[in-house]
């Protein structure tokens, strides 16, 4: 039995990629908490002050940025490729999706919620651009989507899973203008994928995790 990887988490997005492919492949992990990303206990983790970062005790490597977080995971613990491919080009695809998510949509979407939930004043051009990208990346995705039930082949990935925290983020990033600035009819391939993998257990139990960080951080 391998020991648990460590994750350091926060209540945001970004960790919760990792927990859901930790727990799609059923390897053991313990998430903390950090509180302050920018203290010098995580920093020494972390030098760039962001989570999440990992710990893994089995292969002795300390590693931060989520996208290369996941393929260190797959490479190490998905031998049988359950959730990754290595024939050509599927390979080559799941990282292409990959490095969208998080040149694409994490920093689009991160922008949005910045600009309409924590920037001291109103700054409507600033909104209004990162709303439009945010649609549009979903534009794309949706497109992508077209005719199939996963970005890649035939099972959902990685890459997949990328996407998650911050697409269920939308509802609260948009709020009562949600309905409205992405209408599901308009997007059918996209909200038809986002609900097929929430409904996936491993999904559900990485979720559930994050409410239970998000709680926990708005206690202290």
């Amino acid at each position: 039995m391998s020991k648990p990887v460590i994750v350091h988490t926060h209540a945001g997005p970004n960790p919760w990629k990792v927990v859901i492919v930790l727990e799609e492949l059923g390897v053991p992990y313990e998430s903390r908490l950090v509180t302050d990303v920018k203290g010098e206990a995580y920093t020494k983790i972390n030098p760039n002050g962001r989570t999440p970062a990992i710990e893994d005790p089995n292969t002795g490597i300390t590693l931060w940025e989520s996208g290369a977080i996941l393929e260190y995971l797959v490479d190490t613990y998905d031998k049988d490729n359950k959730i990754s491919y290595t024939s050509f080009p599927e390979k080559y695809h799941t990282k292409q999706y990959l490095h969208f998510q998080m040149s694409g949509q994490g920093p689009y979407f991160g922008q949005t919620t910045w600009f309409r939930h924590f920037h001291p004043e109103q700054v409507e051009s600033a909104k209004k651009r990162y709303d439009e990208q945010l649609v549009r990346v979903i534009g794309v995705l949706d497109k992508i989507l077209t005719g199939k039930q996963y970005l890649v082949g035939d099972k959902a990935t990685y890459a997949d899973f990328a996407f998650i925290p911050w697409d269920n983020a939308i509802p609260w990033i948009f709020g009562e203008e949600n309905a409205k600035i992405l209408p599901e009819d308009k997007y059918p391939n996209f909200f038809a994928w986002h609900k097929r993998l929430l409904a996936r257990p491993a999904v559900q139990a990485a979720l559930e995790e994050q409410g239970k960080a998000r709680a926990q951080a708005h206690k202290k």
